[in-house]
């Protein structure tokens, strides 16, 4: 058995200790965040910190990294007020994880890594095409985590789209119908197996 004090932890080289405090809290949902640049410039970014805040109010929020270098998704949503939430499916995951490269302001992720945009509605930023379902969403504010300088965004659920087959009798979300893959640490992915669903739990 390993045993690892958080002086020990602090010790192990920088990417063993990355490796380590990235992939303890399991399998995360894999998400790409649309945004747009008030100059028109699609920009796209993977995620795997996307996370249910409230159902009424609908919102979802996400974690930010630290605001010491330029953030597109950041800046766009600030400017904007606008962004999409697209799930990660297992036939994009190369797609996907290219859009974790440093591009500059002005080059579009979807140009890049060759996904296409897709609008629905009237909604003013695109969405990924090649994504099984997408959620639209407003800003709706920020909290700054003062221990380690990231910021959570919280945004309101503006719309969703998504086929019949992803939607179960009840609503909820049929993952494994719509080949959702889940992210552990920040380049290893999964895919997600329907096992079981319980009743609501009563004493």
């Amino acid at each position: 058995m390993t045993i690892l004090s958080a002086q020990e932890i602090l010790d192990l080289p920088k990417y063993s200790r990355i490796n380590l405090i990235n992939t303890l809290s399991g399998p995360k949902s894999g998400n790409l965040i649309g945004t747009v640049s008030t100059e028109g410039v699609s920009n796209l970014a993977v995620f795997n910190t996307v996370t249910h805040i409230g159902a009424n109010p609908p919102y979802l929020g996400f974690i930010m990294r630290p605001l010491t270098v330029e953030r597109h998704t950041y800046e766009n949503i600030k400017q904007t007020g606008h962004f999409t939430i697209n799930p990660i499916n297992s036939s994009i995951i190369d797609q996907a994880h290219q859009t974790s490269a440093k591009y500059d302001s002005g080059t579009s992720e979807y140009d890049a890594t060759g996904l296409t945009e897709v609008t629905y509605g009237d909604f003013p930023v695109p969405f990924v095409k090649e994504s099984n379902y997408g959620i639209g969403l407003s800003y709706q504010e920020e909290q700054p985590i003062q221990c380690n300088g990231t910021v959570l965004i919280i945004g309101k659920d503006e719309m969703v789209y998504l086929p019949e087959s992803g939607l179960s009798e009840d609503y909820s979300i049929n993952y494994e119908a719509l080949n959702s893959v889940a992210i552990g640490g920040l380049d290893t992915y999964f895919s997600t197996k329907f096992l079981d669903r319980k009743a609501f739990a009563r004493p």
